[in-house]
């Protein structure tokens, strides 16, 4: 069912005027699951300060983390609203898997993930990223094109039609990035750069967007994916 014009013109669409409020994931902040997380915590503050004491990682450091990084990037696709594009915050998958972000808009469909980083250079390739100082590549790069074409495949079964969806990786904290990669098919960002995700288009016609924003938003179209 596609979106149908009302009495002044303005496109509505059945899905959406139907959703209940607990299965809309349009309100959901930046980092919802992990303020989910962090607030079922039963950790108290000084277990979390002898752990850090002992030379300990609490898990608990590792979400807030995540979640400061998840806000800021947030912020920033939040504030291509102006250009016509939409965001769907912490859709949540079956087996805990997360996307931080989806980016809908004239220039397609994204799926943004999030690394937290030092402020450091890194190096990207097909399917790892490398940071200075850090022994061990972090395989962002190939699970951001699995995330992607995973919710590729979900769109294009609940909107009828082809949803192509690009990934991205946002490095928050990373000085710069040397793209070293041959297919170019995932785009891996600082967070100064995801502001020029903001001038693609020629993808969606705006009534596009808004029936994919309708569907991805959801939250029992992805229970099941």
């Amino acid at each position: 069912m596609g979106a149908k014009s009302g009495a002044v013109g303005r496109r509505y669409d059945p899905d959406r005027l139907f959703l209940p409020p607990d299965d809309d994931l349009a309100p959901n902040r930046p980092g919802e699951t992990l303020r989910a997380r962090l607030d079922a915590s039963r950790t108290g503050r000084g277990t979390l300060l002898l752990a850090r004491l002992l030379g300990r990682r609490p898990v608990e450091d590792h979400w807030r983390r995540a979640l400061a990084a998840e806000q800021q990037v947030g912020a920033a696709l939040d504030a291509l609203s102006a250009g016509g594009w939409e965001v769907v915050h912490s859709v949540v998958l079956p087996g805990d898997a997360v996307i931080p972000h989806l980016l809908i808009g004239p220039g397609g469909v994204f799926t943004v993930l999030v690394e937290p980083t030092r402020r450091v250079p890194a190096r990207a390739d097909d399917a790892v990223v490398r940071l200075a100082g850090e022994r061990h590549p972090r395989p962002a790069v190939r699970h951001a094109r699995q995330s992607a074409a995973r919710a590729s495949l979900v769109l294009t079964r609940a909107c009828g039609f082809p949803v192509p969806v690009g990934p991205v990786v946002v490095l928050a904290g990373a000085t710069e990035i040397d793209d070293e990669s041959e297919r170019g098919d995932v785009r891996v960002l600082t967070v100064r750069q995801v502001a020029g995700l903001g001038v693609l288009g020629g993808v969606l016609h705006p009534e596009r967007v808004d029936r994919v924003h309708t569907v991805a938003r959801n939250r029992q179209l992805w229970v099941g994916c």
